[in-house]
């Protein structure tokens, strides 16, 4: 079989330091705020030049925590529960022949910092340090197709899972001049229920953390409802 190398143009600034947090898919939660950071070799501002006429962006990307751990050929989608088996081709799952990703983020802006070149994005689906191989302009009259069949998930995921802070989580937030919008953001994330479906079937109060931008959060879940317990800044 033909064998090819890519070099990596950058990687991501992530507010998502764990696969555990992330979405399933991008869009879904548009306060998830970072940037793509150029490697050297493309940090020209003439790279970039007309990007900040669209709106969105396509970034091809490596999985490059599970790029070391194979694949296989039937996969179990967490949308059905983990218990269906799907084709990998028919499903997004991240163990692939090749371990690429597609993704679509919204634009808000290139800047240099530090003397890096970066493109800032939101609603991001991407671990923090994800390598980008290419990056490519969105075109809503050819990449959106309103009629097009969704199969297994035709629609957004949704619960009905509720959040609740603890007082002194609501008042770390509130602090928050940096992330102004740090309590919406990780309401979505829970309201999303990031844990694998097993856990989803159990009855006991489950106590769990992640780690979103620079802060520890810890929460319990008790049926449908999160309770955020208590978030700390990492040091």
């Amino acid at each position: 079989m033909a064998q090819y190398q890519f070099n990596s143009i950058g990687y991501i600034k992530s507010p998502y330091k764990q696969k555990f947090a992330i979405p399933r898919q991008p869009g879904l939660i548009a306060e998830a705020c970072g940037s793509i950071e150029l490697e050297a070799d493309y940090a020209d501002e003439g790279i970039v030049r007309g990007i900040e006429a669209f709106s969105h962006l396509w970034l091809v990307f490596v999985f490059h925590e599970t790029a070391d751990k194979g694949w296989s050929p039937l996969v179990r989608p967490p949308r059905l529960g983990g218990n269906t088996r799907k084709g990998v081709f028919a499903t997004r799952a991240t163990f692939r022949p090749n371990p690429i990703g597609l993704s679509v983020v919204k634009l808000d802006g290139v800047t240099r910092k530090n003397g890096k070149l970066q493109i800032l994005i939101s609603g991001l689906d991407l671990l923090d340090g994800t390598p980008i191989l290419d990056i490519k302009p969105y075109l809503p009259y050819s990449d959106a197709l309103p009629a097009a069949n969704g199969g297994f998930a035709d629609a957004a995921p949704e619960t009905m899972m509720t959040v609740s802070m603890s007082e002194n989580a609501e008042q770390f937030c509130q602090q928050q001049k940096h992330y102004p919008h740090l309590r919406t953001f990780i309401e979505k994330v829970l309201k999303q229920d990031p844990r694998p479906p097993y856990k989803k079937q159990r009855a006991d109060i489950q106590h769990y953390g992640m780690t979103l931008y620079e802060f520890n959060i810890k929460w319990t879940v008790d049926g449908e409802h999160n309770h955020v317990t208590e978030i700390m800044q990492l040091p």
